[in-house]
């Protein structure tokens, strides 16, 4: 990849931006989108991520000045993905019970980041562009000459274990666990391995693209902060040769070659681009009084639904953070929810959950299903010295949804699938006394 002045990674600050970068000096045209001529000779490209009469503050497109468009690509064939699910199987009939999985195993089979995915659990339809899935990635190996595009979601990428060097249309992106990176539906991208397999989580969103959350009463300052997302700069892949293009539509995968790498964009211009964000940076908020406020405290992005106040998705982390409140139980309280949930941990311990619940593992509590701490965790906060206390060294995930998700076969047939889950709670006595 070549950019504008060095061969190392730079960023531009800021969510949503209207963003303008060259790779060669003089490839963005001045004054006009699509010139009868564009600048050494490149051809203008347009990508639309919302529909065209979106209000202006929710429009998002991207002008792309590229070597070859990228309608020059052979004929689709079907392409085999059988463990990438799209949507929930409503026939798949599923108890009003907790599950987790303990970390997925990366195997002995190789994949690269495309076809090491596997889908735990989904909800909604692609098609009417509501809902999520939620997956995790086992990667061995680097995607080589092929690349990926998803026309029915974007993608936001959770790196667990190794390093993600992700190759974007336009420009790349070096993601380490701690870090998130967010994939605009209609990209092509591929992913190395810099630190060898690697493994992870993602969200595949069909529904509203991901956004910040609205602050409200926080008021101008708290949680992610829109300049601390970092999108590329452009650059162009020089290495001359064949392509695959694998493209998921329609909940279907299809192949197709390509004579040139689809990454040859010399220089681009809008607000729709591929991000990333450093966990490290968000500002969390929280009780200094007593009580244990709501997780939407913890929000770093939002996928609005048609219903206000309640979100096709929401991204919620858990970073380290100070505790301080008085004469409160701490740890997340035994709580029914209407949103989904569905839980990651990229590293350390789970204050709810210290031993059963490990980085790499998933849990999923649908709408209604009562959770909270083990056993464990409820007599040790129960009993604890309320001293200010840092949580440190932790990070764990929400996908949080309006919809119910629903396991695939391939996650509830799994050997990760911890099927004494539900016995963390069973020493729970009653210890009431009147």
């Amino acid at each position: 990849m070549t950019n504008a002045s060095t061969t190392e990674l730079r960023y531009q600050s800021g969510f949503g931006n209207e963003y303008a970068t060259e790779a060669v000096a003089g490839a963005l045209p001045q004054g006009r989108n699509s010139p009868q001529r564009a600048p050494l000779d490149l051809y203008p490209e347009l990508i639309s991520g919302t529909a065209f009469t979106a209000p202006r503050h929710e429009n998002r497109r991207s002008w792309l000045y590229r070597r070859q468009p990228s309608v020059v690509v052979g004929r689709y064939q079907p392409y085999a993905q059988p463990h990438w699910t799209t949507g929930g199987d409503r026939g798949i009939a599923l108890p009003p019970e907790p599950l987790r999985w303990h970390p997925m195993p990366l195997g002995d089979t190789p994949a690269d980041f495309i076809d090491g995915i596997r889908t735990l659990a989904a909800n909604g339809d692609a098609e009417t562009q509501t809902g999520i899935a939620a997956h995790v990635y086992l990667a061995s190996h680097s995607m080589q000459r092929r690349a990926f595009v998803n026309a029915d979601g974007e993608l936001l990428i959770v790196p667990q274990q190794g390093r993600l060097l992700i190759t974007t249309e336009m420009g790349v992106l070096d993601v380490k666990p701690g870090e998130i990176a967010l994939v605009p539906r209609g990209v092509a991208f591929k992913v190395a391995l810099p630190d060898g397999p690697s493994r992870g989580y993602l969200c595949e969103n069909y529904g509203a693209q991901f956004r910040l959350p609205e602050l409200g009463p926080i008021g101008s300052n708290g949680l992610a902060n829109a300049r601390d997302f970092q999108a590329p700069v452009a650059a162009v892949e020089e290495e001359a040769g064949d392509y695959e293009l694998i493209k998921k539509f329609g909940g279907h995968f299809w192949r197709a070659p390509a004579g040139q790498s689809p990454f040859n964009v010399v220089a681009w211009h809008g607000n729709l681009a591929p991000v990333k964000y450093d966990t490290a940076n968000f500002m969390t908020i929280g009780s200094i009084s007593f009580d244990h406020p709501d997780p939407s405290i913890f929000t770093v992005l939002t996928s609005p639904s048609d219903t206000p106040g309640t979100a096709n998705c929401d991204f919620v982390i858990f970073p380290p953070r100070w505790l301080v409140m008085e004469d409160t139980f701490r740890p997340p309280w035994y709580h029914r929810n209407l949103m989904s949930e569905f839980m990651g941990l990229v590293y350390g311990e789970y204050d709810a959950k210290p031993g059963g619940f490990k980085p790499g593992g998933a849990s999923l509590h649908n709408c209604m299903v009562p959770h909270g701490p083990d056993k464990e965790a409820f007599e040790k906060a129960s009993h604890a010295d309320l001293k200010p206390h840092k949580l440190d060294n932790t990070l764990a995930f929400m996908f949080e949804s309006r919809l119910r998700f629903i396991p695939t076969n391939w996650a509830l047939q799994s050997p990760a699938l911890d099927t004494d889950y539900a016995d963390c709670w069973a020493g729970l006595k009653d210890p009431f006394k009147s």
